[in-house]
């Protein structure tokens, strides 16, 4: 296949066969390259043509496939299918597509492939369609004031869509103008642009901050090395600051005023200039106090207003220095650059007056501690100088809490002295600490109180105490070594009590001993064999104190014949185990039976006499007259807890004062040996007036017993004779010595009209009917 280019309107054919040998295969047609200019208005424009070389009697049909034909691009080009002309459709850009590769086919009518495809290649070629434009719209870059000529600044950057390989692409750089802010600061030109980087730099000196604050540069762009297309650009230089400005105090000197005893507050400012440019290191102000070794002051900075502030951060006092005299420094943050005048630090002078106030009074240590033993003597002096005043104000002294008033206080001096002696065992005394509370007042009324802690040291007061003081040995507890065991115990605390030592006293008994068990136990035992009976035997024990307390214990000890078990048995018992035998169990036995026999022959006695007795009426006692009378003893009816009734057959002549015995005779009872007589004259029994007949026998029908017992009823209710009155009962005999004699009004020696109730009615609605019922009117 051979192609003619048809730009040149020439047809060139290549074949391998001209020039290779017969013997070598042929091979494909090789097309060069077709060069088509962007952007041709010329449309559509043949291209180039293509013809088969093979041998062939018919037509030939050709095909053209491939990116602007029948793929993405499309129909940018096509081909003639009889002649073979390949032409564009229309214009085409080069920055979109820069080559097209086509395959081109010969058929037969068939459609049978004729020969091998072949490959169209088409270049665009490059036209100057595109200006060059910079990358941003405004480019910003800073510079530091003074900076030398030659000092970069920034680079600015431009691109162009056309080849680049071309001089369509060749770019170049320039600075058309200048503007400065504030305007007309600087007017010559400060700055340059190298023309094919766009790295812009300084050119002249005169940077200075404080006179231009930026510059506004305006920027060209040109290819084709500044002869082609342009564009224009901005870029914005800032002129950086520098410290080269030392800040100065404004003013020098300063007068503050101060409270004394308070601490982290703020008690002035002080002010500095600076030209460097505001919020930054250059410009922040650093400040410091040259003389404050104790560290009382302290000053930091504001950061809006770069104020140094000033502060107390420990309590002053007034009395022990009244005024202050601070010197200040100030620097930046920042070192100071090499630039800068070489100037000196700037200082200034701040006199701080203290206020004084009056001050609470305070004590040398809270708590205050004391060590004192228990016993200690009342008087003695425990602590002084407690308190102190800042002021020197007269104080005053009291005790605000001490549960067991131990402790005395001088109100003019404070000194703390011993009431009364202490004691280790009162609930008010913890782990052998007593606590009180003292208070000073100073003059103006301003108080501060303090704990005291009392720590008692125990001491030895009391001797100890043994037990028992009674016991039993055995006969012969010589012999097996056993014997009484005796505690020692004490009141006092460690290490005044235990271990206890037990001894016999020298002028003591030689047939006893006592043996030490341990720090607070030993045994009692005799030496020898004693008889049976009481003895009384005295040992000496003493305490661990020291000094040491002894006692001397008297210890009643009974030896006696003990059993096998080893426990001490009673003479009768020891008797019974004896050779006697059964003949003085016999007799014992008899004796016995005739001691209770005679005791229930004194008792029948006892009852005989009681129930004929006859009770007179008219003589003071509480039934009737009659000898049937049924009533002359209480009988128990199964009473829930009765009252005075409830005597359980209990005689209560027993009660009665004996010294209202009378002298005539009658039965009396063994235990007391007090002979029964009449009982006190009740001077609130209306004795005179008669009484009801009683129902004496119970009816034969039992079907009449309710009438016998209604009848009984209603005679005891109709009887003014017999309890209850309404008035106070004799119950028991009080004893003898009382001035106010009887609780009764029965007993008064007054009657009821010499008394006067009218005192009734000032005790209240309660007493308010009382007072009715006793009212003469």
């Amino acid at each position: 296949m051979r192609a003619c280019e048809m730009s040149m309107r020439v047809c060139v054919s290549w074949s391998w066969d001209e020039f290779a040998p017969r013997s070598k295969v042929k091979r494909d047609w090789i097309i060069p390259p077709i060069r088509v200019l962007e952007n041709s208005k010329q449309v559509p424009e043949n291209l180039v043509q293509i013809k088969s070389d093979k041998i062939f009697t018919g037509e030939v049909i050709y095909k053209l496939e491939g990116p602007g034909v029948d793929q993405e691009p499309k129909n940018l080009f096509e081909i003639d299918d009889k002649t073979g002309i390949i032409r564009s459709k229309r214009p085409l850009d080069r920055e979109k597509y820069r080559s097209f590769t086509l395959k081109a086919f010969a058929l037969s009518p068939s459609g049978e492939r004729l020969e091998n495809p072949t490959i169209i290649e088409i270049m665009v070629l490059d036209q100057n369609d595109n200006r060059p434009a910079f990358t941003q719209s405004q480019f910003v870059g800073s510079v530091s004031e003074f900076s030398v000529p030659g000092t970069s600044v920034m680079t600015v950057l431009a691109t162009d869509a056309d080849d680049p390989m071309t001089e369509n692409a060749y770019l170049s750089y320039s600075i058309i103008g200048q503007e400065s802010f504030p305007a007309n600061a600087v007017t010559k030109t400060m700055f340059g642009i190298n023309n094919e980087t766009g790295a812009i730099y300084t050119r002249d000196v005169g940077l200075d901050r404080e006179v231009v604050k930026s510059f506004q540069l305006k920027l060209q762009i040109a290819d084709m090395g500044g002869m082609g297309l342009t564009s224009e650009g901005v870029a914005i230089i800032h002129v950086t600051d520098i410290n080269n400005h030392v800040p100065q105090f404004s003013p020098a000197n300063y007068i503050c005023t101060a409270e004394e005893n308070r601490k982290d507050y703020e008690i002035g400012r002080v002010n500095v200039t600076d030209k460097d440019d505001p919020g930054t290191g250059n410009w922040e102000a650093q400040y410091s106090i040259s003389n404050d070794p104790e560290g009382k002051f302290a000053i930091s900075t504001d950061p809006a207003t770069n104020q140094g502030v000033l502060r107390v951060v420990k309590p002053l006092d007034f009395e022990a220095q009244s005024q202050y005299k601070l010197i200040l420094m100030v620097e930046n943050l920042n070192p100071l650059s090499s630039k800068a005048p070489n100037l000196p630090v700037s200082t200034a002078t701040v006199v701080v007056r203290v206020v004084n106030e009056n001050e609470a009074p305070h004590f040398m240590e809270d708590p205050i501690r004391i060590v004192v033993p228990e016993s200690v003597v009342p008087g003695t002096l425990l602590k002084s100088n407690i308190a102190t005043d800042p002021d020197n104000s007269d104080l005053r002294y009291e005790i605000s809490r001490d549960p067991e008033r131990w402790l005395d206080i001088n109100r003019d001096t404070g000194d703390i002295s011993a009431r009364r002696t202490f004691n280790m065992r009162s609930p008010h005394v913890k782990r052998s600490i007593y606590t009180a509370v003292v208070k000073v007042t100073d003059a103006d009324g301003v108080s501060t109180t303090a704990t005291v802690l009392i720590t008692l040291k125990e001491t030895n007061d009391f001797p100890p105490q043994l037990v028992p003081l009674s016991g039993s040995v055995c006969k012969d507890a010589s012999r097996t070594g056993s014997g009484l065991v005796l505690t020692a115990v004490d009141e006092d605390l460690p290490p005044h009590a235990a271990p206890f030592t037990f001894e016999m006293p020298m002028d003591g008994s030689i047939n006893w001993t006592v043996v030490q068990v341990n720090d607070t136990h030993a045994v009692l035992h005799p030496l020898v064999e004693l008889e049976a009976g009481e003895y009384a035997v005295t040992v000496l024990v003493s305490d661990a104190g020291s000094p040491f307390l002894s006692a001397y214990a008297q210890v009643n000890v009974t030896v006696c014949p003990c059993d096998s078990f080893g426990d001490c048995r009673s003479e009768v018992g020891a008797i019974l185990g004896s050779s006697v035998g059964i003949s003085f169990i016999a007799l014992m036995i008899i004796i016995a039976c005739f001691v209770l026999l005679v005791l229930l022959l004194m008792a029948v006695a006892v009852t005989t006499c009681g129930r004929r007795h006859h009770i007179k009426k008219g003589k003071g006692l509480l039934v009737g007259e009659s000898e049937d009378d049924i009533r002359d003893n209480v009988f128990n009816y199964d009473e829930q807890g009765g009252g005075e009734e409830d005597e359980n057959a209990f005689n209560i002549d027993l009660l009665w004062n004996p010294h209202d015995i009378p002298s005539t005779p009658g039965c009396y009872y063994p235990v007391s040996g007090v002979p029964r007589g009449k009982q006190p004259l009740r001077k609130d029994a209306p004795h005179n007036l008669p009484s009801p007949t009683y129902p004496r026998r119970p009816p034969a029908d039992p079907t009449d017993i309710v009438d016998f017992i209604n009848d009984g009823l209603e005679a005891a209710d109709n009887d003014p004779n017999v309890p209850p009155y309404d008035t106070a009962l004799i119950y028991d005999y009080e004893g003898e010595g009382s001035l106010a004699g009887s609780l009764s009004s029965i007993a008064s020696g007054s009657s009821d009209g010499d008394q006067d109730y009218d005192y009734l009615n000032n005790w209240g609605p309660r007493f308010q009917k009382l007072a009715n019922m006793y009212d003469p009117r």
